[in-house]
């Protein structure tokens, strides 16, 4: 009987080897095992000793949520002159029906530290918020100085393509009737100077060249100073007055007129805005 026990291979022996193949259900014992172990932490987790925090907010809670009985003296002399329960304060009954709520203080900070923190928070707020109000106002204030500038530079190119085709008009129009220089330097558009790679032989007609340049020369430094003071929105303005005046010729229209009458009753006005 002894061998037929110890035999590995009967039923006896094989049934007290736990079966721990992958997806095979636990032995009874086992889950008993774990169960067992399961309920001794929930009792040790019952049975576990309160804090005194938490035996504070319990008993405040429990408390709380009991109205205040006839033995507490504030009470019964709100009885005694009249109160009654559910009754609002005061002679009419208009004034606080429920008790006053408590503010528990749960921090270390010192008696007023509260408000202490809360104008600092607003006053950290309220900075941020006077940066972001800065903020804002110097980007829309960029933004119009863009606009203004980008509005300035594109009038500015147009004044001097205004410029330009007076100058060319007006060199134009002069050589029609015969006039070989213009009025002021600036009225014609400036040549460019060629380069003079051809020597000349002739001494006389060197030193006249040379004269003549000088003489041009001064001239042009005289102009130059009276043009310095003349934006091109000035020059732009004595030439079209010169060109509606002597030949009756509108650069924005386009046209030559027959006469000022003839000018005035056709042409919109003087200014690139009449014409738009």
């Amino acid at each position: 009987m002894a061998d037929e026990e110890d035999d590995y291979m009967s039923d006896a022996f094989l049934s007290r080897i736990p079966d721990v193949r992958p997806g095979v259900p636990m032995v009874k014992r086992a889950r008993d095992a774990i169960k067992k172990e399961t309920t001794i932490k929930e009792k040790n987790q019952q049975n576990r000793q309160k804090t005194y925090k938490e035996q504070e907010q319990e008993s405040r809670e429990a408390v709380l949520q009991n109205s205040i009985s006839n033995e507490n003296k504030g009470f019964a002399l709100l009885q005694k002159m009249g109160y009654k329960v559910g009754q609002g304060l005061g002679k009419r009954g208009a004034g606080r029906v429920e008790p006053i709520p408590m503010n528990i203080k749960t921090d270390r900070g010192g008696i007023g530290m509260e408000e202490v923190k809360k104008r600092k928070a607003e006053k950290e707020l309220e900075g941020y918020r006077r940066k972001v109000r800065v903020k804002q106002q110097e980007e829309k204030e960029s933004l119009e100085n863009f606009r203004v500038r980008k509005r300035t530079e594109r009038e500015e190119r147009q004044t001097e393509g205004d410029l330009r085709r007076s100058q060319r008009a007006c060199e134009q129009l002069d050589s029609q009737k015969g006039i070989t220089a213009p009025r002021e330097c600036w009225y014609w558009p400036e040549k460019e100077k060629e380069d003079e790679d051809e020597d000349d032989d002739n001494d006389e007609e060197e030193e006249e060249e040379e004269c003549r340049k000088d003489e041009e020369e001064k001239k042009e430094e005289e102009q130059d100073e009276d043009e310095d003071e003349l934006t091109s929105l000035d020059k732009l303005h004595f030439l079209t007055s010169y060109l509606r005046g002597v030949h009756f010729y509108c650069i924005w229209c386009g046209t030559t007129y027959n006469d000022e009458e003839d000018l005035d009753s056709n042409c919109p006005g003087d200014t690139a805005a009449d014409h738009d």
